[in-house]
């Protein structure tokens, strides 16, 4: 349990509080099934996690101890409800903003950097500005923006900010973002190609 509990970066309360069962009716006519209790939840999880590794095992023919285990750690690592942070941050600026998703990840930077709960190397805010592009892609600037300030020198970060831009309809800021990633790495060729079809181009 304790293994567990680590897992989740929870205490045991957090599943034995309370009802073991859910208290509420079954579904009938359509109606909403009741949610499962903590302690449903993870009583199937564990029951998933014996069958993965009982299929790792049978997969690579190996016994179990020199097969890999999977365990609440392979995909909780430390936090009660697995998610990529990609994914979280753009959820963020989605439903509630630019402002709430950057105190967001400020938050679980200072809470979890230097664990493995969460990826805080480059790409991540990166994966989000791209999420967010794709369908508002004003709300992805401020996020790749928070980028620079942890990797000042991400040309990656810098073209992405560009491409914002751009479907933003501001292709004056587009170019600088590019001229920026220029003065960082003066040689490269896709972006300075990239540079100059925009200024072949670009509305005024």
């Amino acid at each position: 349990m304790a293994t567990i509990a680590q897992g989740l970066g929870v205490q045991c309360q957090y599943c034995h509080a309370g009802p073991r069962m859910s208290q509420a009716p079954a579904a009938e006519n359509g109606a909403a099934a009741p949610s499962p209790s903590k302690f449903e939840i993870a009583r199937a999880m564990l029951a998933m996690t014996r069958e993965l590794n009982t299929k790792i095992q049978a997969a690579t023919g190996k016994p179990p101890n020199e097969t890999t285990q999977v365990t609440c750690m392979t995909c909780h690592r430390g936090v009660a409800v697995p998610g990529q942070l990609s994914d979280i941050i753009a959820k963020t600026a989605f439903t509630a903003g630019d402002d709430a998703a950057i105190a967001q990840y400020r938050e679980l930077r200072r809470q979890y950097y230097g664990g493995q709960s969460y990826d805080f190397r480059e790409d991540s805010l990166i994966e989000a500005g791209q999420k967010l592009i794709r369908v508002k892609p004003p709300l992805a600037i401020p996020i790749l923006q928070l980028n620079l300030e942890f990797y000042p020198k991400s040309v990656r970060t810098y073209t992405q900010i560009a491409f914002a831009y751009t479907r933003s309809l501001d292709d004056q800021s587009a170019m600088a973002a590019l001229e920026k990633a220029l003065e960082i790495e003066p040689d490269n060729g896709m972006v300075r190609g990239q540079l100059e079809q925009l200024k072949s181009y670009h509305r005024k």
